[in-house]
C-alpha cells in the first residue's frame, strides 16, 4: 500500500508498505481523504528534531483521514460503510492507504456525498466538544484567538450557538475575511490596529465573557488570558511549542488579577474521543453548519511535501487542504 513519513526535517517521502492486519475489534479502512491540522506542522513537520527522530513513523504526521470499510472484525461497523477513523498512538499514522481502526475511535459517515466533504467534521468536532466546555454560550462576548481552521471552527460554532459579539483575531487578513463568513461579528488584525484597545471599543471596557486560544503561540495565549473580563473564562485548545521540553513562560499576573476560569480542553484525551466527532456530523448532516467550507486547496497524495509546505507558510491564502489519491 501507498504510504507517507517523515524522513528527515521538513522532508516527506512516499513509499510502499505491507497493508496491516486487524484483531477483533477493528475494521481495516481504505482511506480516500486526508488532512494536515496545524498541529502536525507545528510538532511533527515544521520543528528540526534530535537526529534519532528521523525517520518519523509511517503515516505521521497526520490524524485527520477517512475512508471505507473494506474488512470487518467489529460488531458494530460493517464492511462497506464509510468512516472518519482516528489513528492510535502505536500504530501507523493517518497518511497510509489503509488503516486499522478501533471501533472506539472511527465515526459513522452518511452515505450521500463524497467522504472528502465530511473529513473536516473531525477537527471541528473536537472544537465542538471544548465549546461544550465554556457553559452557556447565548449572549456572551467571545474573543477568539487566531483563525486558522480550529479558530475558525471556534468563530462558527459560537456564532451559531448565540453569542451576542464574536471577536475573531489574527495576523492574515484573508483568514479574517473567513471569519466574517462564518460568523464573526468583529475582526481585528494586530498588525494594524492596537488589539488591547480594539477589544475595549468593543466590549466597553469590560473584556470578553469567553476567551479562546486557538493559535498555539505565546501571544495568543498571553492575550486570551489579558483580554477576558473580570471572572470570566478563557478556554485553552492550542498547543504550546514545537519540540519535547518546551516552555512557554506567562505572565501569572494576568490570571491572578483577573481571576478567570481557565479551562484546557482536548477532546482526543476526554475519554471519549469520537461522540463529539459524530455530534458534528449530525450538525452537519441537518445543515447547522458545513466544517468543509474552510477547505480551500485538494492536491493529490503524492504531493504531501508541497502540501505541508504550503500549510507551514501560508502560501495561496491557505486555510485547510486536501489530500486525495
Amino acid at each position: 500500500m501507498k504510504a507517507a513519513r517523515i524522513s528527515s526535517p521538513k522532508k516527506f517521502e512516499v513509499m510502499d508498505v505491507e497493508i496491516p492486519t486487524i484483531e477483533e475489534g477493528q475494521c481495516l479502512i481504505k482511506l480516500e481523504t486526508w488532512s494536515a491540522c496545524g498541529s502536525d506542522i507545528r510538532h511533527a513537520y515544521g520543528p528540526v528534531h534530535a537526529e534519532e527522530n528521523y525517520p518519523m513513523r509511517v503515516g505521521g504526521a497526520c490524524h485527520e483521514c477517512a475512508g471505507t470499510i473494506v474488512e470487518s472484525r467489529s460488531d458494530k461497523f460493517k464492511e462497506g460503510q464509510r468512516v472518519i477513523v482516528l489513528p492510535t498512538r502505536e500504530g501507523h499514522g493517518g497518511l497510509v492507504e489503509y488503516l486499522p481502526g478501533d471501533e472506539g475511535r472511527m465515526a459513522l459517515l452518511p452515505d450521500h456525498g463524497d467522504v472528502s466533504e465530511w473529513v473536516m467534521c473531525q477537527p471541528s468536532g473536537t472544537v465542538l466538544y471544548s465549546c461544550q466546555q465554556m457553559g452557556t454560550i447565548i449572549g456572551q462576548n467571545v474573543l477568539i484567538m487566531g483563525q486558522g481552521s480550529i479558530g475558525l471552527s471556534f468563530t462558527a460554532i459560537c456564532a451559531r450557538a448565540g453569542a451576542k459579539k464574536v471577536i475573531a483575531v489574527d495576523l492574515l487578513d484573508y483568514r479574517l475575511e473567513f471569519s466574517k463568513k462564518f460568523g464573526a461579528t468583529h475582526t481585528i488584525n494586530p498588525s494594524t490596529e492596537n488589539l488591547d484597545e480594539a477589544v475595549a471599543e468593543i466590549t466597553g471596557g469590560i473584556g470578553a465573557d469567553i476567551t479562546v486560544e486557538a493559535g498555539g503561540y505565546p501571544e495568543t495565549l498571553e492575550g486570551a488570558l489579558r483580554l477576558v473580563k473580570n471572572l470570566g473564562k478563557t478556554i485553552i485548545f492550542g498547543i504550546q511549542g514545537g519540540v519535547a521540553g518546551h516552555r512557554t513562560p506567562i505572565d501569572t499576573s494576568l490570571f491572578l488579577r483577573k481571576a478567570p476560569t481557565i479551562i484546557p480542553t482536548q477532546g482526543a484525551t476526554s475519554g471519549d474521543p469520537i461522540t463529539h466527532i459524530n455530534n458534528m456530523i449530525e450538525l452537519r448532516e441537518r445543515g447547522w453548519w458545513d466544517p468543509s467550507e474552510m477547505v480551500t486547496h485538494n492536491m493529490a497524495f503524492d504531493d504531501v511535501q508541497k502540501a505541508y509546505d504550503m500549510y507551514e507558510n501560508y502560501e495561496d491564502n491557505m486555510v485547510k487542504v486536501l489530500l486525495k489519491l
